[in-house]
């Protein structure tokens, strides 16, 4: 997962350093959220996965993060933290509870990996994802999509054609449309 987690936070970073305000309004493939929509839910998203990854105990929330350089930071910050020797040992507080460090570093992997494409898609960036961050995170959406689906993370699943990438299918195994274009 080293490889998705290194890959992801860099590309989903790129993305949303390069985020001009005249695109903070535009549609995302995440049909709930606006480009502004999704910055907003990794501003929050992001110092909380860091705070799990440090395994440090909630108290209170953490600060959101705001605008598009920001919340690019905060994605290097939590990669970095994960990295960490011994982040993905033991459990943490994460989501609604205490959870094994490994399985809340994977959403922290799908969360930079489909919002960055969603927010790439969104304004226009390139997201050019490796084999092997693909298939890692192809994994991980196999493993959380039905929990992801039940409390409305995903959508229903979508066909991938037979010669989609391992990226295309973690697409659409959670309801997004590869294809989806602004």
């Amino acid at each position: 997962m080293q490889t998705a987690l290194t890959e992801f936070a860099a590309l989903f970073a790129r993305t949303a350093a390069g985020i001009p305000a005249e695109h903070l309004t535009a549609a995302t493939p995440c049909e709930k959220f606006t480009v502004t929509d999704l910055l907003a839910h990794l501003g929050g998203f992001l110092p909380d996965a860091e705070r799990a990854a440090a395994k440090l105990p909630r108290t209170g929330e953490p600060a959101a993060l705001t605008g598009p350089a920001e919340v690019a930071a905060g994605a290097e910050r939590t990669a970095a933290a994960w990295l960490r020797p011994g982040a993905l040992a033991g459990d943490t507080e994460f989501g609604p509870g205490t959870v094994p460090a490994g399985l809340a570093c994977a959403v922290t992997v799908q969360e930079l990996a489909l919002h960055g494409w969603d927010l790439a898609r969104a304004t226009g960036h390139p997201f050019p994802v490796g084999e092997q961050a693909g298939a890692e995170l192809l994994d991980v959406v196999r493993q959380i999509a039905d929990q992801a689906r039940a409390n409305g993370g995903y959508a229903d699943p979508r066909p991938a054609p037979a010669e989609a990438t391992d990226f295309d299918r973690a697409l659409s195994l959670s309801g997004r449309d590869p294809g989806w274009i602004r």
